[in-house]
């Protein structure tokens, strides 16, 4: 499917959220350092926790506002929220105040509005593309988003250091001309809302109805065990690849301070730690808006416990080389193995979470299969408290170990599930 073929409304969405996500990325990935410098360690890991807990509760709460009251309607709020807390968090780093309290606040209410954004965003795009066009619009999105990921933290390199309210304003205003082109020149299209089929259904339902109704969802998919294991391994996998913009930056901002890139004789490429963050950062975007779709082709040629297996043991091998190598070329490596790890499970997952669900519960499936990112992400700041207590090896460590008890994990999820589907068959 062509995007010129696309409905007008994701055509608008292309355009508007790479320009977002472009801004976006110039300063997210370092935000970290950012209020690790304001707090400390300590209380930056408590607060960044604490974030994340509001913005899984808004995620959690996100399908069912674009249900009752539109996806085009929560996704202009939620853009314009997010306009307004950056042009907040901009004024907090302006010449006339300096307030990081404000600026966390004003952090934690962006990432609540773009947990909102996101459920209403996928469902659009549900409602308008055909089942067998849908994985190709999605891929569409995703290159944007990578595209953004390899430009954004090499320009923030620059931007973010020595221009960070004027970084923060504009992307403040991205935000609200999205709204305003949402608003403009989209059109609703969730169906109960479109059709009047079953709205006044939802309309009475309240939002602490609809939280426990999520809840309860997930209890009951979770009492599936070797599903149970698939989320688990995946949490304990996701310790690893969640710092990439929490404890990464950190340490890269303590331990290289500045460092050559390219040496030839008098002439050398010194980067400031920001820079070599950022050079890194891109580096795992570049890799994979090159290699995803060979790298994907390559793993479903192998039995998918190894292909989980060896994710999670590379993963842990890629942290651990991060926390051995205090230079540029050695991060440089490590990141390269870092996304390869990430490549890896990258085309397999979707279709095996398809494999475990049962047919009529698989979109509940899909949707309890993100609680590995989300509780993921919610635990992955306390590595930063940890780095004061135990010092950068031991949390590296750490984290190295937690990778390979994924893997063990995943060898017995998998051993469970052959069993499972052994007993099934012999039963018919």
């Amino acid at each position: 499917m062509r995007i010129r073929d696309w409905d007008r409304n994701l055509k608008v969405r292309l355009f508007g959220e790479a320009l977002l996500n472009l801004t976006f990325w110039m300063f997210f990935p370092f935000l970290t350092i950012y209020f690790t410098e304001a707090f400390g360690k300590e209380k930056a890991g408590i607060l960044l926790i604490g974030s994340q807990v509001f913005s899984v509760l808004a995620n959690l709460l996100g399908g069912y506002y674009a249900d009752r009251y539109g996806r085009k309607k929560m996704m202009v709020l939620s853009a314009f929220g997010q306009g307004v807390a950056f042009l907040v968090f901009g004024f907090a780093n302006s010449p006339w105040l300096e307030s990081a309290t404000l600026g966390f606040i004003c952090f934690t209410f962006a990432g609540m509005c773009g947990s909102v954004y996101w459920p209403a965003s996928q469902a659009m795009v549900a409602d308008v593309v055909d089942e067998k066009e849908r994985s190709n619009v999605f891929a569409v999105f995703y290159t944007s988003i990578n595209i953004a990921v390899v430009l954004g933290p090499m320009l923030g390199g620059i931007f973010y250091v020595h221009y960070r309210f004027q970084l923060l304003a504009v992307s403040g205003l991205v935000c609200m001309l999205l709204a305003f082109m949402l608003f403009k020149w989209t059109r609703e299209t969730a169906p109960l809302l479109v059709n009047n089929d079953g709205a006044e259904a939802i309309q009475k339902l309240k939002w602490h109805e609809a939280l426990w109704n999520q809840v309860k969802d997930y209890r009951v998919i979770i009492r599936d065990k070797t599903f149970l294991l698939f989320i688990i391994a995946g949490v304990l996998a996701a310790q690893t690849f969640m710092q990439l913009d929490l404890l990464i930056p950190v340490y890269i901002k303590e331990t290289i301070k500045e460092a050559p890139l390219l040496h030839f004789g008098d002439w050398s490429l010194n980067l400031r730690s920001e820079q070599i963050f950022g050079f890194v950062l891109s580096e795992n975007g570049l890799l994979v808006a090159l290699f995803t779709v060979f790298v994907t082709k390559w793993m479903t040629k192998y039995y998918e416990r190894n292909v989980f297996m060896i994710s999670s043991i590379v993963y842990g091998l890629a942290i651990f080389m991060m926390g051995q190598f205090g230079t540029v070329w050695g991060m440089i490596i490590a990141m390269a193995f870092f996304t390869f790890a990430e490549l890896m499970t990258v085309g397999i997952q979707q279709s095996f979470i398809s494999k475990l669900a049962p047919e009529h519960m698989r979109g509940q499936y899909f949707a309890a299969a993100s609680l590995r990112f989300t509780i993921g992400r919610t635990l992955a700041p306390l590595s930063i408290p940890l780095t004061t207590l135990f010092g950068y090896e031991w949390t590296f460590l750490s984290l190295t170990f937690l990778a390979v008890l994924s893997a063990a994990i995943y060898w017995l999820m998998f051993r469970r599930f052959e069993k499972d589907k052994t007993e099934t068959a012999s039963a018919q």
